[in-house]
């Protein structure tokens, strides 16, 4: 893949990885904000400090610009880093096409960056942890992405050297096998917090959760689609072309005749 494709490509990334960022910002204001509202109603019930400073940015700021601005940039610098990778990847993990690719990229990256650590350490609303540790926390589930990430490159990589003797399927359903037991060691081993207070709503956390899950989903399906057809459209134009010449060439050859 030359300099000019790989350039291209990563336009079309963040292109699509804006527009799915866009989808993904409309999916957390109205399912996210509301319990983030919530949230903070109920620490500030619970709080005994009323006399604190005023704050620099406003709720209403926090939820429209300033969740409008992250989640943009979130998608145009993601869609970026996908598009490299899509560049490397395609026609070494298989016979696949631009949009089969581009579709495995996103799922993958679904699951390896975001579900896998958000079984670990799930996403918390405000008023649910200690400050203390937040520090802690947040280190551990960048620590648990990038070792989701690796291991996933690590059991493309096995399951590729065990295709000869074994098969794609076999090779396929052993390396799988093999990250999720390592990825359950991690677990076992990373230190793990409950730091949900007992007068929290389960319901009002389960639904953030939720929330969270499908802000991400919403964003890595619609990056898949997105970015499948701008690739398919770059990559493979002369397909189309070809055969709609060689259909135009025969009706005329039939017409001659």
């Amino acid at each position: 893949m030359n300099s000019i494709s790989v350039r291209a490509l990563l336009v079309r990334g963040m292109l699509a990885g804006l527009a799915a960022g866009a989808l993904a910002l409309v999916v957390a204001y109205f399912l996210g904000e509301s319990r983030v509202d919530a949230a903070i109603a109920l620490e500030e019930a619970h709080s005994h400090d009323h006399g604190g400073g005023e704050e620099l940015v406003s709720r209403t700021m926090q939820s429209t610009a300033g969740l409008a601005t992250g989640v943009l940039v979130f998608g145009v610098a993601i869609g970026g880093i996908a598009a490299l990778v899509f560049c490397y990847a395609l026609g070494r993990i298989g016979r696949f096409g631009p949009r089969a690719t581009a579709a495995l990229i996103a799922g993958a990256a679904l699951l390896t960056v975001y579900i896998v650590p958000f079984l670990k350490y799930p996403a918390n609303p405000p008023a649910v942890g200690n400050p203390d540790t937040i520090g802690r926390r947040t280190a551990l589930f960048f620590l648990m992405v990038a070792l989701s990430v690796l291991l996933a490159v690590a059991a493309v990589i096995f399951g590729k050297r065990l295709a000869p003797r074994l098969g794609n399927w076999n090779a396929t359903i052993t390396a799988s096998a093999a990250y999720v037991v390592v990825i359950g060691v991690a677990y076992a081993f990373l230190p793990s917090f409950n730091e949900v207070g007992k007068d929290f709503p389960a319901g009002l956390l389960w639904e953030f959760r939720l929330a969270t899950l499908a802000v991400q989903a919403t964003f890595w399906i619609t990056f898949g689609l997105v970015f499948g057809r701008l690739t398919d459209r770059l990559l493979v134009p002369r397909t189309d072309s070809a055969r709609t010449g060689n259909g135009a060439a025969n009706r005329a050859a039939t017409a001659a005749g």
